[in-house]
């Protein structure tokens, strides 16, 4: 089966690069230094009340977990 290549510039064109996911954007990577996560640091930053549903990027709302763990919660509330 021949692979299909990843057009990188649509992606970010079409998705990645409107408004509302620049911002989205710009508050993972604000709870990821709050939390205190380094680069090349394997943990993530799990918003115990996830954006999606109102939650913000509160140190109280914030947690340091596996990516196992963060990928399973997806966007339920603990």
């Amino acid at each position: 089966m021949a692979t299909k290549k990843r057009d990188y510039k649509k992606e970010y064109r079409d998705y990645h690069g409107k408004p509302e996911q620049r911002k989205n954007r710009s508050m993972r990577n604000q709870a990821r230094l709050k939390a205190g996560l380094k680069p090349g640091d394997k943990r993530e930053v799990d918003h115990i009340k996830p954006l999606s549903k109102g939650g913000g990027n509160g140190s109280k709302n914030l947690r340091a977990v596996s990516r196992t763990t963060n990928r399973k919660k997806g966007n339920k509330s603990k």
